[in-house]
């Protein structure tokens, strides 16, 4: 059985390496350079469904180096930039643009923020202006025995406090 230990263990790291994604093929350029341009306008726009935080021009992942290589044939293709972005969005839905269009299903996502500020300032100007209790005044009652208590020194100090705080 302590035989078979090692062998398990050089199995198991073998199987992980083997289930490595394996590397995206290279890009290949179009060869018209107006063309390049539009499609490398394209990647910046275009967000990485793995990565989802990294534009396709500047992810590593393979679904990254697919997504490069659709956009290149299409515009090989003649489809235009709209065109594009439109079979993209059908296809991922609208996450896959870094600035999805403005209608009805994203509204949220596009006004939620300032919808969230503008009640946060509502929220704060109301706390803000609302009076806090004025404290009432002492009776003069109250006020000579205060300075009676003042005045004996018998107010409790700070059983924490030293004699430097004083």
């Amino acid at each position: 059985m302590r035989r078979l230990l090692p062998l398990a263990l050089a199995l198991t790291l073998a199987t992980s390496a083997w289930a490595q994604e394996p590397a995206p093929a290279p890009d290949r350029p179009l060869p018209d350079a107006a063309q390049e341009a539009r499609a490398k306008a394209l990647f910046a726009e275009v967000r990485c469904v793995v990565c989802q935080h990294e534009a396709i021009a500047d992810s590593p992942a393979a679904v990254a180096a697919d997504l490069r290589q659709l956009v290149r044939d299409e515009i090989a293709e003649g489809r235009t930039d709209a065109e594009i972005r439109a079979d993209l969005v059908r296809r991922y839905g609208d996450f896959v643009l870094f600035k999805p269009p403005v209608r009805e299903g994203t509204w949220l996502l596009w006004f939620g923020p300032g919808l969230l500020a503008v009640a946060a300032l509502i929220l704060l100007l109301l706390f803000s202006r609302r009076r806090r209790p004025e404290t009432a005044a002492l009776s003069a009652a109250e006020e000579t025995e205060l300075n009676n208590i003042l005045a004996a020194g018998r107010n409790r100090r700070d059983p924490d406090a030293n004699a430097s705080d004083d």
